[in-house]
């Protein structure tokens, strides 16, 4: 340990003068400071007692110093102070800290009188690492021996949860709670229930955490900000919204958190008028010039489909970081326009910033959505001469730039290079011979993956598998892991899969089956299923059909002309052109414009956009 000046040294001060100094310093968290007083304290030649050490130790703790800890731990040794329960709480404390569970737990089954403190701290060291069976065993030992387990015990092991979700984390979770239900204890204090809440919002279980909430006599802004955040996690962001006018009312203070959670609410909303709202509130605050929720704001507008109002953000702040470029990268290319995305990143290069894994997924990304196979191949020089060529997410990205770029083979050699394949990496590759119209090499592959790998599909990577089959008109396949994925993975379909599953039937002319199987769908599905009808219906010249599905279709978007130029091109495909121009004449009617078709081609690095008529 470092020394400090000999000044400190020259002067024989009392024991109690040295613990003054140290436990100010611990406390006002100048921890090195506190280890160099104790330096400065033995080569004076006073020892420490059972009030010096359990301080150090916390700052050792807090420093995460295994080095400095150890040393202590030998000054304990030789100094005598294994009998003394606060002092060897305070090491289990410290190596727990500094992720030396297995020390801790030595110096626990070592120590000959605990205390409930000592094992509430034993208990924390394993929830800490998620080791949720030891934390759990610990707890029924420490209750047959006689020490009835106190509020903080349960906070300990509830905020072991806080990493986990398997189906058995949840049925221990259950049980826990209603072992405090037993006891009467879940709302003796909030941050108990707070805990609790956490667990349950860990878990996707809200409907728990909102009982949970609700039966609070007293809550505290970590109650309100971890149901809102809850709420936000799994999609909920009316009942978030809702929750935070409640708060609001109730006069509760809103702090930093609460922001985060709301502009993520914001983000999933895409609502205009909300993010609007929200950025006000975050203005009236103050905390506007805060790094993470800067960054946010410029995601939220993005989403929101205001990107000059991102692009105003992004341009205000002083020191932009990292994420502040990617945020603004990514709002360009998740809006459509690759370009911008492209010059942005090419701004970015030319600052001491230099970009991560995420920017460099999204710059491929946009590549890819460019179909600048050019720009690509610059980008993966450029990851490879800085290192980032293990990155999974840019392999993923590569796999999908190069894919969308027509070059199949390309993407999968970079696809057999990747080492510890993940799903994503599996979905990439799969998707990219499915939109390539090679549905027996996708289905080869998933095939591979679920049981030579062993990887579990969800419910993305069912989505390129039925859309690969969709594209290669194989029927069976496709209706076979339609009923596959449910049966077999509990995987709900999703608008996407119904619409795959459509367009397949549509495509090798099972019109009936399609109807048939879109009548058997949620309304909130059909709606975009009827498209994919229609236009089977236009390739197979059924317009009794196509009438049924056009009607199906206005009057659940009256808005989108794309319906109305479908069926009138069906028409025109079955020599009804009085029924043709009907159609054509229902759009000037109502006041529908038909988007312009356009390509788009890349000449000596340049892209120049052609739209139809040009």
């Amino acid at each position: 340990m470092s020394l400090v000046p000999s000044s400190l040294v020259s002067f024989r001060r009392p024991l109690y003068l040295w613990n003054l100094m140290i436990r100010d310093s611990t406390n006002n968290g100048f921890f090195i400071q506190t280890l160099n007083i104790y330096s400065s304290m033995a080569h004076s030649g006073v020892h420490g007692n059972n009030l010096t050490y359990p301080l150090l130790l916390k700052a050792c703790a807090n420093l995460a110093s295994i080095q400095h800890g150890t040393v202590l731990h030998s000054h304990l040794l030789k100094l005598g102070f294994q009998a003394d329960a606060f002092v060897q709480t305070a090491l289990v404390d410290m190596y727990s800290k500094s992720s030396h569970v297995e020390s801790a737990r030595l110096v626990f089954d070592e120590m000959p009188h605990r205390s409930v403190v000592s094992w509430n701290t034993m208990v924390s060291a394993y929830s800490r690492v998620s080791s949720m069976d030891q934390a759990l065993s610990l707890l029924k030992e420490m209750w047959v021996l006689g020490f009835k387990p106190t509020a903080s015990t349960f906070v300990s092991i509830l905020s072991g949860y806080s990493n986990v979700d398997t189906f058995k984390f949840r049925l221990q979770g259950v049980s826990i709670h209603g072992c405090l239900i037993k006891l009467g204890i879940v709302n003796t204090e909030v941050s108990l229930a707070n805990s609790l809440m956490a667990m349950y919002a860990q878990f996707c279980r809200m409907d728990e955490a909102r009982k949970v909430f609700d039966l609070m006599d007293e809550k505290s802004i970590i109650s309100w900000t971890t149901m809102i955040g809850g709420y936000v996690k799994i999609g909920h962001a009316t009942e978030a919204f809702g929750l935070f006018k409640q708060m609001q009312r109730q006069s509760v203070g809103i702090d930093f958190v609460v922001f985060l959670n709301l502009i993520s609410g914001c983000i999933q909303v895409g609502e205009l008028l909300l993010a609007s709202s929200v950025h006000s509130l975050v203005l009236k605050c103050g905390c506007d010039e805060a790094g993470s929720v800067e960054n946010l704001l410029i995601t939220m507008y993005s989403k929101c489909g205001n990107l000059t109002f991102a692009r105003r953000i992004f341009d205000l702040i002083i020191e932009k970081s990292m994420l502040s470029w990617t945020s603004m990268i990514a709002g360009y290319a998740h809006s459509g326009l690759p370009v911008e995305a492209l010059d942005l990143f090419r701004r970015m290069l030319k600052t001491d910033i230099r970009p991560n894994g995420a920017t460099l997924a999204t710059v491929l990304s946009a590549c890819a959505d460019l179909g600048s196979l050019s720009m690509g191949q610059e980008i993966e020089e450029y990851v490879f001469l800085n290192g980032w060529e293990s990155d999974q997410q840019v392999q993923t990205s590569l796999i999908h730039m190069y894919s969308k770029c027509g070059c199949i083979k390309k993407a999968r050699e970079v696809f057999e290079k990747v080492t510890d394949k993940d799903l994503t990496v599996w979905t990439s590759m799969i998707n990219s011979y499915a939109i390539h119209g090679m549905g027996n090499e996708a289905i080869s592959l998933f095939h591979k993956m679920t049981t030579e790998e062993g990887i579990i599909p969800d419910a993305i990577v069912y989505t390129s598998v039925l859309l690969a089959c969709s594209h290669s008109g194989l029927v069976e396949d496709g209706l076979k892991y339609f009923k596959s994925m449910q049966k077999d993975f509990r995987i709900a379909p999703t608008v996407e899969h119904c619409t795959c599953l459509i367009d397949l039937l549509g495509r090798v002319g099972q019109l009936d089956l399609a109807l048939d199987a879109i009548q058997g769908m949620p309304l909130a599905v059909q709606a975009q299923a009827w498209g994919s009808l229609l236009s089977a219906c236009r390739i197979h010249g059924n317009v009794e059909l196509g009438e049924l599905a056009t009607f199906k279709l206005l009057e659940t978007s009256p808005g989108r002309s794309g319906s109305y130029v479908l069926m009138s091109n069906l028409y025109t495909s079955s020599g009804k052109w009085k029924e043709a121009h009907m159609m054509r004449n229902l759009i000037d009617g109502k006041g529908l414009v038909k988007e312009c078709g356009w390509s788009q081609v890349e000449v000596s690095g340049s892209h120049d956009a052609l739209g139809a008529g040009n």
